[in-house]
């Protein structure tokens, strides 16, 4: 494992500035945009360009790195991604914020898919896994700190904007300059959804319906944060807070899920998120009572982020190892689709219901996906005899992050 980590460091080292810099300016957009009077609807409409972006960018980027290798395709891509968020400092307008949305999202799939091909590409059947898990660390990670560095400056100013593209101009460094080879590329495989809808309704369904909490949460959050009260600095270190619940949360929950029906994980999460969202829903004065605030919070994340990568391990349980690659990509894309809607449904909830719009929210999407999950327990076939081992995975994976699961390639 260490020969492979060694071999992708210069990838690593680039990922973290990467990660760093994308937590940073998702959240630094919320609030400038929420200071410079746009509506939350239009900063959800807004936000919800990324997830388009990024969606188009799983098609189109294998493309350019079948053109014009790795390497180059990361080199444009990040010098793109920097001056799109420098744009957002000449511009005050909801369309052209919008459209640098669109082109960061296209931008860093893009980025993502150099990575997690670069990363399989020196992987065998024995690092695969490890690998992946550090990737995961690394992406986790960088969102988290990417929070806490709002506390840096004020979102009015120009400082973070600035800190933004220098750390995307910085994660080109370490591969331009590495004497790595850089391995080769094919076009990753897709299956069809309706085909996907009959290998797995409950994995399908499950991760379209946490894409859009997840996409809820990470833009809405900031509309509920700083509605309450909070300065741009507790905000992100709210934010922080709910990711970090989430990553610290991931593991546990997915060896749960390895030793039980993953379906009683599956409905047993966001039944526990029903309360903890009434808990938020029924607060007096958070902005005194920030530790429970915070706690509830992390709890909150600890419950819906790791529910995509058990919803992709559910649906990997019965299939063959030759359709796994195919059929996780083709549920990435539909977790990112749901990723378009949710900014834009968490912002009107802010707008029509107050700052608990969110967590109205989150209640209904908890209740959608428990009703999905008591179904498929009362219609569905029983658990397999040797699941898979449940992956961690993350908001900013791509289709390609397929070829790094270690059962496809048994």
């Amino acid at each position: 494992m260490w020969v492979a980590i060694r071999s992708s460091w210069v990838l690593f080292i680039g990922m973290v500035f990467l990660m760093i810099s994308n937590g940073l300016l998702a959240t630094l957009l919320t609030l400038r945009a929420n200071d410079l009077g746009f509506s939350a609807s239009g900063i959800g409409l807004m936000q919800s360009a990324y997830p388009v972006g990024s969606f188009l960018g799983c098609f189109i980027a294998p493309r350019l790195i079948m053109g014009v290798g790795h390497i180059r395709t990361f080199a444009a891509l990040a010098s793109v991604a920097s001056v799109a968020a420098l744009v957002h400092l000449i511009t005050y307008d909801l369309w052209s914020w919008g459209a640098m949305r669109l082109l960061s999202g296209f931008c860093f799939s893009g980025l993502y898919i150099v990575a997690e091909s670069w990363l399989n590409g020196r992987a065998d059947n024995n690092t695969r896994g490890s690998l992946l898990s550090i990737y995961f660390i690394i992406q986790t990670g960088g969102v988290t700190i990417g929070q806490l560095l709002l506390n840096l400056s004020s979102p009015e100013g120009i400082s973070l904007f600035v800190l933004v593209s220098i750390l995307i101009s910085l994660s080109l460094v370490p591969m331009l300059i590495s004497g790595s080879t850089t391995p080769s590329y094919e076009l990753p495989e897709r299956i069809t959804f309706i085909e996907l809808f009959r290998l797995s309704p409950m994995g399908l369904t499950g991760s379209f319906v946490n894409g859009v909490s997840q996409g809820a949460l990470y833009v809405a959050l900031a509309l509920y944060a700083s509605a309450i009260g909070f300065s741009s600095g507790a905000v992100g270190t709210l934010i922080g807070f709910m990711t970090l619940g989430g990553m610290l949360a991931q593991f546990p929950m997915g060896k749960l899920s390895d030793r039980v029906d993953r379906r009683f994980v599956i409905v047993g999460a966001p039944i526990l998120t029903l309360p903890v969202c009434y808990f938020l829903i029924t607060l007096e004065n958070p902005l005194d009572s920030r530790a429970l605030l915070f706690a509830a919070v992390s709890v909150v994340g600890a419950l819906v982020l790791p529910l995509y990568s058990i919803c992709m391990a559910h649906m990997n349980d019965y299939l063959k190892p030759g359709q796994m690659v195919a059929a996780s990509g083709s549920l990435v894309l539909i977790f990112a689709m749901g990723m378009i809607f949710g900014p834009v449904l968490g912002s009107v909830a802010v707008d029509c219901y107050g700052p608990e719009g969110l967590f109205y929210l989150l209640s209904i999407t908890s209740a959608v996906t428990v009703s999905t999950g008591l179904f498929r327990l009362w219609n569905g076939q029983s658990r397999v005899d040797n699941p898979n081992a449940a992956v961690a995975m993350t908001t900013n994976v791509t289709p390609e992050a397929a070829n790094l699961f270690p059962k496809t390639r048994k």
